[in-house]
């Protein structure tokens, strides 16, 4: 059901909001594990060694430039789940390499946050295994250099946070502040040149998609198999759609999950001027299933609804009212944790984040709203609290998190040409498409026009194989918040012979929600390479609002799933708890923990 929604304009999100991701996450993850990558010496081989509990690490030396040896070599950080039964039984299945997005995620940290969720829902005879991409620094575990060499756009983690602070917010409405885009471009000019200007290690030309699909697929061989078996969310379907162009018979398993229209990612100009509509319709619609389900739920299950009979246009107005009131006058709050001001801004990227993961955070959400209607925005900002930068000299932050996304992102891309007057026009029609058109544009398209660092035999597309050595599953949701299903038709129809898997509910990715129709057919296929049939679509097993109890489990539906691994899945009640726990910890980086 469409309903009339509030217009977020004029929007200044705080530009420090994803300098604040970092820092949380590395101090986070760090308490996770006392592993030190430092002291593990990287080799032509997969030494592994025990490295947290149930899991095995090694750094593996991989050529920088695949066509020139002589260039040098990168060191890959590699972290396995080994499956439970040994490599010499029979039953053993081999590596199923996982990428959680980005471009820039660590796999690392990612993996050992849900490797045994994975486990529950795919098999264990598999080994579980991914990797932190070229470039990348970061890590759960204590040490600098766990990927080698790193990005390095700035000197130390003090520089990294003064000029995340400079940055201007990422509103981008330039029909209402004529110069804000104008000071935007002017720093990414300056970004761009100070990346090539201290790229001391010629790295950045060798950080593209291309370069980690090969890089997949050296661990792959080096694990003692000729094809990849590779789950990949979000942008790591852009980096398994680029594996199967370059290398369509080194295909055993595919699944591609929240997919992008990958052909689009490598054209700038035509990955913003075409999906931007269509991008920013799926995420409106996902907005709307808050209202819908807020109205059904009724007050008892959504705090938001005004009474029983509330419909969604009487609670998207309510949010309007809510939105307009906050921009005249916004919510100081003050707690043990930190303070801030809740205002137009913060609220806005709260509401976007949290279409993420909506079966989680919608009921929270509504909760939120209406503490804020009453003056109290401690219940949005308290689980966000987090303090801003510690003095010192962290280099591996800087090193990591400012350049690495930045890089794949624009090196990969054809090359921005863009005038300033040229990008004014197109971030003005942005503002006008969806109210939520710069949290999709974002800085990107601005940014990359001030890229100076591209290597010329990069793969710059099509991405599309006319016959894989196996079908590739892709999987999308009805109403994605940034990958829309659209994009995975597109990309579908690239790759003759696979198939697509719709699951109906909205959120980025299927673990969005659970769905044993869905995560059966995703364990078919990987055990046995059985598709679903063309035009399957799995309902979900949770609600937006209320009790996720085991409801559809008793009543037999199983997601609305055929297939008999989902009916086997779903006897088994703690995969709801296995995909919750693994959609926690794919957020994406700038998605900190809402509440």
């Amino acid at each position: 059901m469409a309903v009339s929604k509030p217009r977020f304009s004029d929007m200044s999100t705080r530009k420090y909001a994803f300098l604040v991701a970092v820092l949380a996450s590395a101090r986070v993850s760090t308490a996770q594990s006392t592993f030190d990558w430092a002291k593990l010496k990287p080799s032509t081989d997969l030494s592994w060694v025990p490295c947290d509990t149930g899991f095995e690490c090694a750094r593996l030396s991989v050529p920088l430039d695949y066509s020139s040896p002589s260039a040098g070599t990168a060191a890959i950080a590699v972290i396995r789940f080994p499956a439970q039964v040994a490599p010499t039984d029979p039953a053993y299945r081999g590596p199923i390499l996982f990428n959680p997005g980005g471009p820039g995620g660590s796999g690392v940290q990612s993996l050992s946050g849900i490797a045994p969720e994975f486990a529950s829902i795919i098999g264990p005879n598999f080994d579980f295994v991914s990797f932190d991409p070229r470039g990348k620094s970061s890590s759960p575990f204590i040490g600098v250099g766990v990927s080698t060499p790193a990005v390095s756009f700035f000197k130390s983690g003090v520089e990294t946070a003064l000029w995340a602070a400079g940055e201007l917010p990422l509103s981008l409405n330039a029909s209402s502040d004529s110069t804000a885009l104008a000071r935007i471009w002017g720093q990414a000019q300056i970004q761009g040149q100070v990346a090539a200007a201290r790229d001391s290690s010629g790295i950045l030309k060798y950080l593209t998609t291309d370069n980690v699909a090969r890089d997949m697929l050296l661990i792959t061989q080096k694990m003692g198999f000729d094809k990849l078996k590779y789950y990949g969310v979000s942008y790591g379907t852009v980096l398994g759609a680029t594996f199967a162009a370059l290398f369509p018979d080194k295909i055993e398993r595919m699944i591609l999950d929240g997919v992008l229209d990958v052909d689009s990612w490598f054209d700038v100009d035509s990955w913003f001027q075409a999906n931007l509509t269509i991008q920013s319709s799926s995420t409106d619609a996902a907005l709307d299933t808050f209202f819908v389900g807020c109205a059904a739920a009724g007050p008892s299950a959504c705090a938001f609804a005004p009474s029983s009979s509330s419909t969604p246009q009487e609670i998207s107005d309510r949010l309007t009212a809510l939105t307009n009131a906050i921009r005249k006058q916004p919510v100081p709050v003050v707690t043990p944790a930190g303070y801030a001001l809740v205002d137009y801004s913060f609220l806005r990227a709260t509401i976007f984040n949290v279409l993420y993961t909506p079966y989680d955070l919608f009921s929270l959400l509504a909760e939120a709203l209406v503490d804020l209607e009453n003056g109290n925005g401690a219940k949005l900002f308290a689980p966000q609290a987090q303090p801003l930068f510690q003095c010192g000299d962290d280099t591996s932050l800087a090193e990591s998190e400012a350049g690495v996304g930045v890089a794949v992102m624009c090196g990969d891309a054809v090359e921005v040409t863009d005038t300033l007057d040229e990008l004014k026009a197109f971030y003005a029609n942005a503002a006008k498409v969806s109210q939520f058109a710069e949290f999709l544009t974002g800085r990107s398209r601005v940014t990359c026009s001030g890229w100076k660092v591209y290597r010329e035999d990069r793969f710059k597309g099509p991405a599309k194989a006319a016959n894989t050595s196996a079908p590739i599953l892709f999987v999308s949701n009805t109403a994605d918040p940034v990958t829309p299903k659209a994009g995975a038709l597109k990309t579908l129809a690239n790759f003759p012979g696979s198939v697509l898997l719709t699951q109906d509910s909205p959120g980025h990715t299927s673990l969005a929600a659970t769905s044993f129709c869905t995560l059966g057919y995703l364990a078919e296929y990987m055990i046995n390479g059985t598709l679903p049939p063309p035009g399957t679509t799995c309902s979900v097993d949770e609600t937006l609002f209320g009790d996720n109890s085991n409801t559809n489990i008793i009543n037999g539906q199983a997601g609305g799933g055929t297939s008999p691994r989902a009916v086997a899945v779903a006897q088994n009640e703690g995969l709801r708890d296995a995909v919750k726990k693994a959609r926690e910890a794919l957020r994406p980086g700038f998605n900190r923990k809402i509440f």
